[in-house]
């Protein structure tokens, strides 16, 4: 590659990672079609992202370490229902027919971010919820479900785990973006990247740019995500979620 393409690969790392810190998810709605713009195929380019996007939480985690905002053990709970389906995503996406996935799950997120902005208090307070053996379970499901997604499809599933984390157990979008971007952009995405890069091809010549941005952009983007107030992460959201359906679905159809 010639300097300017690394130039453009750290520039749109950047930008997409700190937006995606700040909202809570959507690293994919630039990072990922600019590689495939740049001319790698889904695949390679699903797993060089993948890999990049790890960046992504070492830049949150270094910045939230300093808050001690993450409870241990329903980071564990977090962890230890996303990963298998992350996994099991990973290993299916070549064998998976993409396109009505991919349509699927832009509807949907652009749902979420409509859900969201139709709803002018949620989020804004932290008020735990089904922390019962019941709410645990369905709560649990749902992650696994969206792991399945992270670990298959990569744009919006960030996004999925933050509303969920704020409508079933009653975060507040502040907290809800940290686990986030640290157990997803940190322990899902490390996750999919080993995997498929076991599977498929990563090309790590492209990735020294996308770390940096990556890491930039993370860190940058979680340090705006905590001294902003839940309002203003709110509306990032929604105009995050927004964006990335009409890019999934553009996307595909295009």
């Amino acid at each position: 590659m010639e300097w300017l393409d690394h130039l453009l690969l750290l520039t749109v790392a950047l930008a997409a990672n700190l937006l995606s810190a700040l909202a809570g998810g959507g690293a994919g709605l630039l990072q990922l079609p600019a590689l495939i713009f740049l001319g790698l195929p889904f695949g390679v380019a699903l797993a060089t992202h993948k890999v990049a996007s790890v960046a992504l939480g070492v830049g949150a985690t270094l910045r939230h370490a300093r808050q001690n905002t993450l409870d241990r053990r329903f980071t564990l709970f977090i962890l230890a229902c996303g990963l298998p389906g992350v996994v099991a995503g990973s290993s299916l996406i070549l064998t998976v027919p993409e396109t009505p996935a991919r349509i699927a799950l832009g509807l949907m997120t652009i749902a979420m971010g409509v859900y969201s902005w139709r709803n002018p208090g949620l989020g804004q307070d932290h008020a735990p919820r089904h922390r019962d053996l019941h709410g645990f379970l369905i709560g649990g499901a749902v992650l696994f479900a969206i792991g399945l997604l992270n670990g298959s499809l990569t744009s919006g599933t960030g996004l999925l785990v933050t509303l969920w984390l704020v409508r079933w157990f009653g975060l507040d979008y502040k907290r809800a973006v940290a686990y986030t971007l640290v157990l997803v952009g940190l322990f899902w995405n490390g996750a999919g990247a080993l995997t498929l890069g076991w599977l498929g091809e990563i090309r790590w010549d492209w990735l020294p740019a996308l770390f940096v941005g990556s890491l930039m952009g993370g860190y940058l983007g979680a340090h705006f995500s905590i001294i902003k107030g839940n309002r203003f992460i709110k509306r990032a959201f929604e105009g995050v979620t927004i964006a990335t359906g009409l890019a999934l679905i553009g996307g595909t159809i295009a």
